[in-house]
């Protein structure tokens, strides 16, 4: 490991490829467990809840942008869902 930083102290221009790829190797799982908890499109646990889709809230926007997102029902999907239940 002291020979890690020693390189680094000798070669100064890969410190800042060294932060990226720490910084990648530090985000990438921490956006995965992020995403397995908070995100409503991932699923753990099937068995409980069949229909996921059922329990989305059409008020909140699923994507990382959305830009100017206007919701209404579409009636024919309505009819068929009140005609399973």
């Amino acid at each position: 490991m002291s020979g890690f930083f020693q390189l680094l102290m000798k070669r100064k221009e890969v410190i800042p490829i060294v932060g990226i790829m720490a910084f990648a190797a530090a985000g990438a799982p921490s956006v995965a467990i992020y995403f397995l908890f908070h995100k409503n499109d991932v699923i753990l646990n099937k068995t409980s809840n069949p229909e996921p889709w059922e329990r989305v809230d059409p008020t909140k926007p699923q994507k990382f942008v959305t830009i100017n997102q206007k919701w209404k029902p579409v009636e024919t999907l309505e009819m068929v869902k009140s005609m399973t239940k």
